[in-house]
């Protein structure tokens, strides 16, 4: 009966390292290099392909424990529920998870959370690709959809300010970003996310977010998950309802 066991948890096992490699696989490895040359190594992913259909974009970004430059670690957290079977059956779409280098982060916020006038040399970089996606893709120009976790959910709102006409929808998790852009991102569907007792991003910039949105007429989704820390990207990627809701949103 053990040994029976044993190779049922070894079966199970391996099924499951499978899944993860399989829909890893599912992401082709690009390079965007901007006219001046310098690179943005992303991955990228189509979970259908029918002619003259056009899919929504959603840009994944990583948080700063995936930094790097070999195009695998920014898929470690988050973005692979994309690419299950039942969201590709569900919300078919174009998924971009591009990778920012060492040393370097998405948003470019002081220490007060004011967001900067220049962007971080890698935003620069997302949102000359997402042109250049949305050019060369079958993307849906109402249906461009961010989110991103930690370092990520600061590069979401730092994008959705520095480009309000562009997105449909975002979602920040464990993130942050400058209260006084609320007025110019107000009308972007944005579901935030974040952890009660997240020990490395304080709950209360998101919740600076929240009544900024609020008192700018906005009505965002927020969710803070009770006895969690700084994990919060794993209730949200696995939620259904928020997949659900975000696939819903069109730009306005």
């Amino acid at each position: 009966m053990k040994f029976n066991l044993y190779i049922i948890l070894t079966i199970l096992s391996v099924f499951g390292f499978n899944q993860t490699t399989s829909s890893q696989s599912l992401f082709s490895y690009e390079n965007y290099v901007s006219e001046n040359g310098d690179t943005l190594r992303y991955r990228q992913m189509l979970t259908d392909y029918a002619p003259d259909v056009k899919y929504p974009l959603v840009i994944f970004l990583h948080g700063s424990g995936e930094r790097g430059d070999d195009n695998e670690a920014q898929l470690k957290w988050g973005v692979k529920n994309f690419a299950n079977p039942s969201n590709m059956k569900m919300n078919p779409a174009l998924v971009v998870a591009p990778q920012c280098p060492e040393n370097m982060r998405w948003g470019n916020f002081s220490d007060d959370m004011k967001l900067q006038e220049e962007p971080t040399k890698p935003m620069k970089l997302l949102l000359e690709l997402i042109e250049k996606t949305i050019e060369n893709m079958p993307v849906d120009t109402n249906r461009v959809y961010i989110t991103g976790l930690s370092m990520g959910g600061f590069g979401t709102f730092d994008a959705m300010a520095r480009r309000p006409e562009l997105f449909a929808a975002a979602v920040p998790v464990c993130g942050g970003g400058d209260p006084l852009t609320a007025s110019q991102i107000a009308h972007i569907p944005t579901w935030i996310f974040h952890g009660a007792i997240d020990g490395a991003v304080d709950p209360s910039l998101s919740l600076n977010m929240l009544r900024a949105l609020t008192e700018a007429g906005a009505a965002p989704g927020f969710t803070q998950y009770p006895e969690v820390g700084h994990f919060s990207w794993i209730g949200a990627y696995s939620d259904p309802m928020m997949m659900n809701w975000l696939f819903r949103q069109r730009r306005k």
